[in-house]
């Protein structure tokens, strides 16, 4: 083999210098990679931990509404007792579980009000002086969580057409 001359020298130390300089960036290059990696990482595991908590809210409140929804028969069955018997008893046992059911979210629809389709289904219609007047409620209505659980069925009055 030949002997290197000085050029060859200097080429060979200026090459290393760049191998050596360019290692450096390399390094930083590995720990930005890693670094972003854990900051998705972090993203990811953050936007599964909120996702996860709503989708549980979410089967919490389908399971109240569901369970509500079965007992509103029940609640029927009261009142229609409490209306052919004063038992006390009874009565007391209505309101507690009406007390517990407020507390879970569910409210009574109004029906002192005019006809409004999104919460009243009507049943029955006679004519009367003013349109659209709740007359009758036949069946109680709910909501629960400001959503209609069950439409208050109603008996309106519609006004007189004149010939």
């Amino acid at each position: 083999m030949a002997k290197e001359t000085p050029k060859e020298n200097i080429i060979l130390e200026e090459a290393e210098e760049i191998l050596e300089t360019e290692e450096i960036p390399e390094t930083k290059t590995k720990e930005q990679i890693l670094t972003e990696q854990l900051q998705r990482l972090q993203a990811e595991f953050e936007n599964f931990r909120k996702r996860t908590e709503k989708e549980k809210t979410q089967i919490k409140i389908n399971a109240n509404e569901n369970l509500i929804s079965e007992l509103l028969p029940i609640l029927d069955n009261f009142e229609l007792s409490l209306k052919h018997n004063e038992d006390k008893g009874i009565a007391l046992i209505y309101d507690e579980l009406n007390k517990v059911l407020e507390k879970q979210g569910l409210k009574k629809i109004d029906t002192t009000i005019t006809f409004d389709p999104k919460f009243h289904e009507a049943l029955i219609q006679v004519e009367g002086k003013v349109q659209g007047a709740i007359l009758e409620e036949l069946q109680k209505g709910y909501t629960l969580n400001e959503r209609l659980l069950r439409a208050s069925k109603v008996k309106i009055s519609t006004a007189k057409e004149s010939k």
